[in-house]
């Protein structure tokens, strides 16, 4: 009978610290997968793209912040603040705007005399209450009549020269373009669906006809629009990011996925009182070599994110780079969220105190901004750095604590220039914010078709994005514009800039938050 064969004890060894390594190794991929997982979930069945939209990336890292949880968890209501009181203040609202027209209806008591005794009534005073109508949206047809003069005594005719058109020929009039290219560009209603809306007024205006209205209005504006990016350009300091876009590839049946590059020019929070602006820019792809191409007259600050497109730009020495802790804190926030990191609470704790600092020196000048991020944020910096390196040498490697840490880390020197420099912001939001509006219109137009599309939405975005940037309702802007520009004169096309047609509300925007 065989004997049987008992391991040496070396060899249970070795196979113990191998499956110790595999056990390791597989939760390292478990703690992976769940974080693409968490990724995966948020970006399908967050909150929409609407409620997103109106938080800024720093109240959205905040939101799940340890320290704001724990401090929102330790305030308490007030034992006054009961359920009625809570609804009763709840349902407070602002006053409706001033410049809506008011129509009054005065209601008389059914009776003339005094029920009661005979008497006449008189005045005592008035109970007033406001209710908010629609006037659903009408068109009408403007008819221009043209008479034609004759001389009694003579040959001569006169007759009044024809009006502009922002269409040569074109039955629609700056009104009803400026209502299309913003209920497209701004509200996100795909030209299809405005045709049936049309359709219920009797008017056929199809899908194709509407296209090339915007075609026109893109050729008719593009003056505009490369004034716009001339003075974007000019400026000490430029925000950038860009976004996918979907659009047909011709002859393949599918999409391809280009690219809208956005570039923003907002020095408000460093007090300065030049009018913000926004540039955005087409592209087939995201090849490196189209910001250096947008960038390439440029001379200032970059701030951006780690894309690697933009280091050609940095090495030529006429740009400086800026990076974002946006960025930076939304890994961190990541890794919280899949996993409940301490590290990972830690860092957004810990970031969370530069926005503080920011937060009072909002608005102030740069040199009045250096100062305090000098004598503040850079001491805190300094112990994030060597605290982000000690953590670095305890966690795995593959782990998704050590991609944020890495990701920091590796861009150390340009997240910590904004200190240098009061001009700089402390991350790239201004430019994140820009590119909102094409991920909403995204989610209802799906993909453009063709790359004349993409450069007609690049201008669109530019024209409506720089107007609001400045308080300025974009229809009537675009109104304005359309009316005039087919007949102004090339050499004061500065004249139709938003801040410079309605300087009377885009003045006290200058230093707003």
């Amino acid at each position: 009978m065989p004997k049987p064969v008992i391991p040496s004890a070396s060899r249970a060894s070795s196979e113990v610290d191998a499956l110790r390594q595999q056990v390791e190794a597989l939760t390292e991929e478990n703690e992976h997968l769940k974080l693409l997982v968490a990724k995966y979930r948020r970006m399908h069945f967050g909150q929409k793209a609407e409620s997103q939209a109106q938080l800024g990336q720093l109240d959205l890292a905040l939101a799940y912040d340890p320290l704001a949880i724990k401090l929102a968890e330790s305030v308490k209501p007030s034992p006054a603040a009961n359920d009625a009181e809570i609804e009763k203040r709840s349902r407070k609202r602002k006053p409706f705007p001033e410049t809506l027209p008011r129509e009054t209806v005065t209601h008389m008591p059914p009776a003339t005399d005094c029920p009661d005794c005979g008497g006449p009534f008189k005045p005592l005073g008035d109970d007033v209450s406001e209710m908010l109508e629609y006037v659903p949206a009408s068109f009408k047809v403007v008819r221009h009549v043209r008479p034609k003069l004759a001389c009694a005594h003579c040959d001569h005719i006169a007759q009044a020269e024809a009006p502009s058109r922002p269409i040569p020929r074109g039955i629609a009039g700056p009104a009803l373009l400026a209502h299309m290219l913003v209920g497209k560009f701004c509200d996100h209603l795909p030209l299809y669906r405005q045709s049936a809306i049309y359709a219920r007024s009797g008017l056929d205006l199809d899908r194709a006809l509407l296209t090339e209205w915007v075609g026109h209005c893109h050729e008719l504006l593009s003056p505009l629009v490369e004034t716009i990016r001339r003075y974007v350009l000019g400026g000490p300091k430029v925000h950038a990011d860009d976004t996918p876009l979907p659009v047909l590839s011709p002859g393949k049946g599918r999409t391809k996925t280009a690219r809208l590059w956005t570039y923003v020019r907002d020095d408000r929070p460093a007090g300065s009182d030049d009018p913000p602006a926004v540039w955005f820019a087409y592209s087939e792809d995201r090849k490196g070599h189209h910001p250096r191409d947008h960038l390439k007259s440029f001379r200032g600050v970059l701030q951006a994110d780690a894309y690697a497109g933009f280091n050609a730009l940095y090495e030529t020495g006429n740009i400086q780079e800026a990076a974002c802790w946006a960025h930076v804190r939304r890994k961190f926030v990541d890794v919280y969220r899949a996993n409940g990191s301490p590290i990972a609470a830690e860092a957004i704790a810990r970031i969370a105190t530069l926005y503080g600092i920011e937060a009072q020196i909002r608005g102030q000048l740069p040199v009045e901004r250096r100062a305090a991020r000098q004598a503040e944020a850079r001491p805190r910096l300094h112990e994030l750095r060597d605290w982000l390196e000690t953590q670095n040498q305890r966690v795995s490697r593959k782990s998704g604590i050590a991609d944020a840490i890495g990701y920091a880390l590796n861009q150390w020197s340009a997240l910590m220039y904004y200190t240098t420099d009061g001009r700089v912001e402390v991350d790239n939001n201004a430019a994140e914010r820009a590119l909102r509006t094409v991920a909403l219109g995204r989610r209802n137009y799906l993909f453009g078709g063709s790359d004349a599309g993409g450069e007609r939405a690049a201008s669109m975005y530019c024209l409506i994005g720089s107007a609001k940037l400045n308080g300025i309702d974009p229809e009537a802007y675009l109104n304005t514009v359309l009316a005039r520009i087919a007949e102004h004169p090339i050499n004061r096309i500065d004249e139709l800039l938003p801040w410079n047609l309605y300087p009377a509300q885009a003045a006290p925007l200058q230093k707003a938050a």
